[in-house]
């Protein structure tokens, strides 16, 4: 390991506190302006959105045992994993810790009413004290018992999906740093497995190199297992598999990892194994994967509509449509974010209303991969971009194959 731990998680305590108080003002201001009163938080990438409380983020991003409070005005409550309580010890950004209702059957059994009710209990004395839109409350990623309950006591209860993912999809001031210095983590990640990457290595060994890495470095974990290799590349999400990497395979990979300070870092690259030249088929995917990249990216603007980015987004040649990735750019910040555009093959499935439109302190990552209908191998390849102002600043620094791109 040529770094120490922790190098890239190394901003003041000031500006970490800073971003999180910022997050959570974003957070109360969309709960507002979607009319709820307050909003009920079971995902555990959107609590640490919205306080900075971070705890055994796979498993209660799994089971719902754990969950935040956070009205348009009033105390946010924390209802934090029984004996767990410390953890969220001196967060400005939570005014109470309670321990949290055991609403999963998994663990109440035959007390699993007695929970639920006191869980509604629970939430309607809090919406009571500051019911700026009556019992309209907003809430995700929990039982359907939880949400059966609530409705039974008279909540109005909607999707908090909808308000947080609109709350994270513009960054307050610092978010961006933060995001910097997960890339430069996952970045040494990545170049710990091209280092590592040989004929002979299996998938599985060389995707360990990224994951021992990141949390070497201060990182979370790896949400996907998107490394494949040779024939395996295309069509693309084959998951990394004890196939052993042959001289001349392509490798290609989405990072899909949650670094420092629980930032979501999402690029990708395809490698060459070995030491030879590319083959012209090889040659030929890479560089249109690079150039339709590069086109969407040049597209990006402060203002375009999403709808006018995807009828102007690079024409996917004929044979490599069927293959192609179902997105053209999505939103990133802690995860895969607000808002997904889609290509325009696929707009009246899944498009959005025509005046939304790119906004500046957007983070997006921009996608592609090329792999002809017919087979072969093919070419997964993506960047992370801010949207400032005046254009686009790309966050992802980590380079192309050289081989591939001659």
């Amino acid at each position: 390991m040529d770094f120490p731990p922790h190098r890239f998680a190394n901003l003041d305590t000031e500006v970490v506190r800073g971003v999180e108080a910022a997050r959570l003002q974003r957070v109360r201001e969309q709960t507002a302006r979607h009319g709820l009163s307050a909003v009920v938080l079971f995902d555990p990438v959107n609590i640490r959105y919205a306080c900075g409380a971070r705890n055994m983020q796979v498993y209660s991003a799994r089971n719902p045992a754990r969950y935040l409070f956070v009205p348009v005005e009033g105390p946010v409550v924390l209802f934090e994993y029984q004996t767990c309580e410390h953890l969220a010890a001196g967060l400005p950004t939570v005014d109470e810790v309670r321990p949290a209702r055991t609403i999963m059957p998994l663990f109440s059994g035959a007390r699993h009413l007695d929970h639920l009710r006191a869980f509604v209990a629970e939430i309607g004395e809090l919406v009571d004290r500051n019911p700026s839109f009556g019992r309209r409350i907003g809430i995700e990623a929990t039982t359907t018992g939880a949400v059966l309950a609530l409705e039974a006591a008279g909540f109005d209860v909607v999707d908090a999906q909808i308000p947080i993912e609109k709350a994270r999809a513009i960054k307050v001031p610092g978010e961006i740093e933060m995001i910097r210095a997960s890339l430069r983590l996952t970045e040494a990640g990545v170049a710990a497995m091209e280092r590592a990457l040989r004929p002979g290595i299996t998938e599985t060994s060389l995707w360990s190199n990224l994951h021992q890495t990141l949390i070497a470095g201060g990182g979370d974990y790896i949400e996907t297992r998107l490394l494949s290799s040779g024939p395996r590349t295309n069509p693309w999400f084959q998951e990394t598999s004890e196939r052993v990497i042959a001289d001349g395979d392509l490798v290609a990979f989405d990072t899909d990892a949650l670094g420092c300070y629980g930032y979501y870092s999402d690029f990708s690259r395809t490698f060459l194994a070995g030491d030879g030249q590319p083959s012209g088929d090889q040659r030929t995917i890479y560089a249109l994967a690079r150039e339709q990249i590069e086109y969407n990216i040049g597209l990006l603007r402060p203002g375009i509509g999403f709808r006018e980015y995807a009828e102007r987004a690079w024409p996917i040649p004929e044979p490599y449509r069927k293959h192609r990735y179902f997105t053209l750019t999505h939103g990133c910040g802690m995860t895969g974010e607000y808002p997904i555009l889609p290509h325009i093959l696929d707009w009246d499935a899944v498009g959005h209303d025509d005046e939304a439109v790119v906004q500046p302190n957007m983070t997006l990552c921009v996608e592609s991969f090329i792999g002809h209908e017919a087979g072969g191998e093919g070419v997964k390849l993506e960047e992370q971009v801010l949207i400032t102002e005046s254009g686009v600043e790309r966050l992802s620094h980590y380079g192309y194959d050289e081989r591939l791109s001659a």
